[in-house]
C-alpha cells in the first residue's frame, strides 16, 4: 500500500485530497493528518482514513483533539513542532497544504525522508525556492506543483525541452472586484472580498485572489520551480478559470491546459503521477461554454504583480519579505484594520523598509535565515499597518 500524508488536511485543499483518498480508501496506508483549530473535522477524517497521528498546530487544543480521537486508535499531538515531526514520518507522498510561512518546514521535513512532496504551500518557493529545491535534489525527492497554474504548466511541459519555451502566462480571474471601478476598492468589504466568482477556497487564499497577491506569488512561484526568466512570465486575466496556463514555444505554438475550476484535477494528477487515473471532475461542454475572455492586466487595480516582479529582481531574501508582509496586510484586512487597498501599500512599505539592509536579503539562504527576515517583515508591516489604520 502507498504510504500517504497530508499537511494542512482541513483546508480547502487538504480537504479534496482526502476526498480523493477515501474514494480509494483500500490502496492507501494514511500516516499523518494536521490541521488547525477545526478539531472536529480533523479527528474525523483521521478516523475515517485510519491514519497513525492526527496534529493540531494549536497546542491548546490537544486534550479536545484527543478526546475527539478517543477510541478511534488515531494518536494525538499538538503544536508546530509536533506538526513537523509528524511530517517525518516515513511516507511516499506528502501533500502540503499548510496555508502560509509556516508550511515551509514541515515541508522540508518531508523532502529530508525522499517523500515526493505535493506542493500546494506556494509560500515554500516564494520564500525559499533555491533552499527547498536544493534538499529535494539532495535528498532524491521529487516536488508535484498543485497549484492550479503550476500544474498546468507541468503536464504541458511533459515531453517538451525547456530550451524551445519562449513563454509561460499564467490565467487569473481577476477576483470579486476585476469589474469594479477603481475608486469604490476602498469601500470593499470583508464579506465583499471573501466571495469569489469561480473557485470555492478558504478566506485568505479568496482575498488574495481579489488582490492578486495570490496571482503575484504564482509568478515568483514560476520563476522558481521552471526557472524561467522573469521576463518570460505573463499574467492575463481569464474570467472563466478554464484555461489554467499556457506555454508558448519558439514555433510560436501554445499549449493551453484546459480545465474546470476543481482543485481535485491538480492534486489527482499529483497524487497519480506519472498515470493518469479518472477523477470526479466535470467533463467540459465547450458548446455550452461558448467563448472564452481575455484581458491584460491593469497593474493600477493590481499592484501585487509590480511588487512581485520587484521582489524577484532583488532577489536573495526579498521573497520572505514579500511573503511576510501579506501575510500580515492580509490579517490586517480582515481584522478591520485597514482598507481594501491599503495591502498593497503596507507590503510595499515593508519592502521598501526592508531592502535597505543589503546584508540582511543577501544572507545566505537557510530556514533560521529564513524565518528571522520573516520576523522582521511582518514587525516593520505592522507598524504599516498602525499608520494607516482608521483612513
Amino acid at each position: 500500500m502507498r504510504r500517504v500524508s497530508i499537511l494542512g488536511a482541513t483546508g480547502s485543499i487538504g480537504q479534496n485530497t482526502v476526498d480523493l483518498i477515501a474514494r480509494n480508501a483500500d490502496t492507501y496506508d494514511v500516516v499523518a493528518l494536521t490541521g488547525a483549530g477545526n478539531i472536529g473535522q480533523l479527528a474525523a477524517d483521521a478516523t475515517r482514513l485510519g491514519a497513525q497521528i492526527a496534529v493540531t498546530a494549536h497546542e491548546d487544543r490537544l486534550e479536545d483533539l484527543r478526546a475527539a480521537l478517543q477510541g478511534s486508535g488515531v494518536e494525538a499531538a499538538a503544536g508546530e513542532a509536533a506538526i513537523t515531526e509528524a511530517a517525518a514520518r516515513p511516507a511516499d507522498w506528502t501533500m502540503s497544504a499548510i496555508v502560509g510561512a509556516a508550511g515551509l518546514a514541515p515541508g522540508m521535513e518531508a523532502l529530508k525522508h525522499g517523500a515526493t512532496l505535493a506542493l500546494a504551500n506556494k509560500e515554500s518557493l516564494v520564500c525559499a525556492g533555491q533552499l527547498l529545491l536544493a534538499t529535494a535534489k539532495q535528498h532524491g525527492a521529487q516536488i508535484l506543483p498543485v497549484d492550479s497554474e503550476h500544474s498546468a504548466i507541468f503536464q504541458a511541459l511533459q515531453g517538451e525541452d525547456m530550451t524551445a519555451v519562449e513563454r509561460i502566462i499564467i490565467t487569473a480571474s481577476g477576483g470579486a472586484f476585476r469589474d469594479w471601478p477603481l475608486a469604490q476598492l476602498a469601500d470593499a468589504t470583508l464579506e465583499q472580498a471573501s466571495s469569489h466568482p469561480n473557485w470555492d477556497m478558504g478566506q485568505r487564499i479568496t482575498i488574495d485572489s481579489a488582490t492578486l497577491f495570490n496571482k503575484a506569488m504564482e509568478v515568483i512561484e514560476t520563476r522558481e520551480f521552471f526557472a524561467v526568466d522573469p521576463d518570460q512570465i505573463e499574467v492575463i486575466i481569464h474570467p472563466q478559470s478554464l484555461i489554467h496556463a499556457l506555454v508558448g514555444f519558439n514555433d510560436g505554438a501554445l499549449m493551453a491546459h484546459v480545465g474546470p475550476p476543481d482543485m481535485r484535477h491538480a492534486i489527482g494528477y499529483a497524487l497519480h503521477h506519472p498515470k493518469r487515473e479518472t477523477l470526479p471532475v466535470e467533463r467540459l461542454d465547450l458548446a455550452a461554454i461558448g467563448q472564452l475572455e481575455f484581458r491584460a492586466p491593469d497593474e493600477a487595480r493590481w499592484p501585487a504583480l509590480r511588487l512581485a516582479r520587484e521582489t524577484m529582481a532583488a532577489g536573495g531574501l526579498t521573497g520572505a519579505v514579500f511573503n511576510a508582509a501579506k501575510e500580515t496586510a492580509l490579517d490586517g484586512f480582515i481584522a478591520g484594520r485597514i482598507r481594501f487597498p491599503h495591502m498593497a501599500e503596507v507590503v510595499e512599505d515593508t519592502l521598501t523598509q526592508l531592502s535597505g539592509e543589503n546584508g540582511l536579503i543577501a544572507a545566505t539562504m537557510t530556514l533560521d535565515n529564513v524565518a528571522h527576515v520573516d520576523h522582521l517583515a511582518r514587525t516593520a508591516a505592522w507598524t504599516a499597518i498602525d499608520k494607516r489604520a482608521g483612513q
